[in-house]
C-alpha cells in the first residue's frame, strides 16, 4: 500500500509569473511561487504544507548553521511537446538525497512523502515551466537542522523544502578549466560523495583564485597525489579519447552524478566503449599533446552538457580541438534534449509526469 501523506495548500494569492521576462532569465534568480515544506520532530515528518514562496525564520542557535547539518538535490522538469510537464529521473535525485542524509546523520525522506510533494508543487507552479529551447524548471530539494542547540551532536529536528526557478543555460560558451593540485575538495573516506553544503563552501575560494586568472571552474584532483581527475565544480568531468567515453570511477570522493549516469547510458546505447577508471591528468594532457583527446566536457543538472575549450596544466593553458557537429558532446547532449522534452523515446524510463 502506498502511504498519501496529507499535504496542506495555501496558494499564493499575489502569482508573479505575469511580471517574468522568461527570454532574459538569469539562473537561479527567479524563483517560482509556492514551495513544498515538511517538518521532522518526535522522530517523524509531519505537517507536510505547501506555501507562497518565501523567508524561513531559524533560530541564531540552529545547528545547521553551526555544524553544517544541511544537504541539498538539483533537478529539472521539462515542457513536453504534448504540453504537459515531466520531471527528469526523480527517483534517482531522491535516492542520493537519502544517502547524503545518511553520511551527514539526517532522517531519510520516504519516497511518498517526496514524490507526492514535488508532484503536487509542480501542478501548482507548472506555468512557471519555460518552454523555449534549452530551457526548463531548476528544482532545489533541502534538508537542515533546525534544532536551536549548541552543542555538537546531530540535531534532532529537521526541515525539508523544495522549491523551484526557471531556467535558461547554465554556460553561454565553452568552458576555460584548470587542474586543482594544491587545494582540495574531497579526500576517500570524507564526504564528497554527498551533496552536503560543506563541500561546496570549501570549493569557493581556491575556485575564486581560479576565476581571478580567468578560468571559470576546476578540475578538481585525488586529496593524496593531486594527480588523479575527480570532477569539475558542479560537473563531472568526461573525455574523450580516441572515441572511447572515458570517466572517473565513483569514489567516496566523487558525486554520483544523475546527468553522468545518463550520458554513460546514451554512449553505451549509441554503441561506444566507455571507460569508468582512475583517469590522471598527465594522461589527459598527454592526449592533449598527441592529438588523441577529442574533446573534454562536463555533465551536470545545471549545466547538463557544458564543453571544455581550454585546460590549465602548471601554468600552461592547453587548446582542445573545435568540437564539430558530429562530436559525442553534441550528439548526446542533443538525444538528451530530445528524451527530456518528449520529442524522442525514452527506453530507459527516465522521464516521470506530474
Amino acid at each position: 500500500m502506498i502511504d498519501v501523506f496529507p499535504i496542506r495548500t495555501q496558494p499564493n494569492t499575489a502569482s508573479r509569473l505575469a511580471e517574468q521576462d522568461f527570454d532574459h532569465l538569469e539562473f537561479g534568480k527567479v524563483f517560482s511561487d509556492h514551495m513544498f515544506v515538511v517538518d521532522y520532530r518526535d522522530g517523524e515528518w509531519q505537517d507536510a504544507q505547501i506555501l507562497p514562496y518565501g523567508d524561513l525564520t531559524v533560530s541564531p542557535a540552529n545547528s545547521a548553521l553551526h555544524y553544517g547539518q544541511a544537504i541539498f538535490e538539483g533537478m529539472k522538469a521539462y515542457h513536453q511537446a504534448d504540453g504537459s510537464v515531466a520531471l527528469f529521473r526523480p527517483l534517482d535525485n531522491w535516492d542520493r538525497l537519502n544517502k547524503s542524509a545518511e553520511r551527514m546523520c539526517m532522517p531519510p525522506i520516504p519516497e511518498e512523502l517526496f514524490m507526492q510533494g514535488l508532484r503536487e508543487l509542480i501542478r501548482l507552479d507548472a506555468g512557471w515551466v519555460p518552454t523555449f529551447a534549452g530551457s526548463s524548471l531548476y528544482i532545489r530539494p533541502f534538508m537542515f537542522a533546525t534544532d536551536g542547540f549548541i552543542g555538537v551532536r546531530p540535531s534532532e529536528e529537521y526541515r525539508f523544502v523544495i522549491f523551484t526557478c526557471p531556467v535558461g543555460l547554465y554556460y553561454n560558451k565553452p568552458l576555460r578549466v584548470r587542474f586543482e593540485q594544491k587545494y582540495v575538495r574531497s579526500a576517500e573516506g570524507g564526504a564528497g560523495f554527498a551533496k552536503n553544503a560543506g563541500n561546496y563552501g570549501a570549493a569557493m575560494y581556491p575556485t575564486k583564485l581560479a576565476q581571478q586568472e580567468g578560468y571559470n571552474q576546476l578540475i578538481w584532483t585525488d586529496a593524496s597525489e593531486h594527480q588523479y581527475v575527480e570532477e569539475s565544480g558542479t560537473m563531472n568531468a568526461i573525455f574523450v579519447i580516441e572515441g572511447r567515453v572515458i570517466t572517473p570511477a565513483l569514489s567516496t570522493s566523487i558525486l554520483d552524478g544523475v546527468t553522468r549516469r545518463s550520458v554513460l547510458a546514451l554512449a553505451r546505447d549509441m554503441g561506444l566503449t566507455v571507460e569508468e577508471r582512475k583517469v590522471s591528468s598527465r594522461e589527459i594532457i598527454a592526449a592533449l599533446q598527441n592529438g588523441t583527446l577529442e574533446e573534454a566536457f562536463g555533465a551536470g543538472t545545471a549545466a547538463t552538457i557544458a564543453p571544455i575549450s581550454v585546460i590549465g596544466y602548471e601554468g600552461h593553458d592547453y587548446e582542445l580541438p573545435a568540437v564539430g557537429p558530429n562530436a559525442f558532446s553534441k550528439r548526446v547532449g542533443a538525444a538528451l534534449d530530445a528524451i527530456r522534452t518528449g520529442e524522442a523515446a525514452d527506453p530507459h524510463g527516465w522521464m516521470v509526469g506530474v
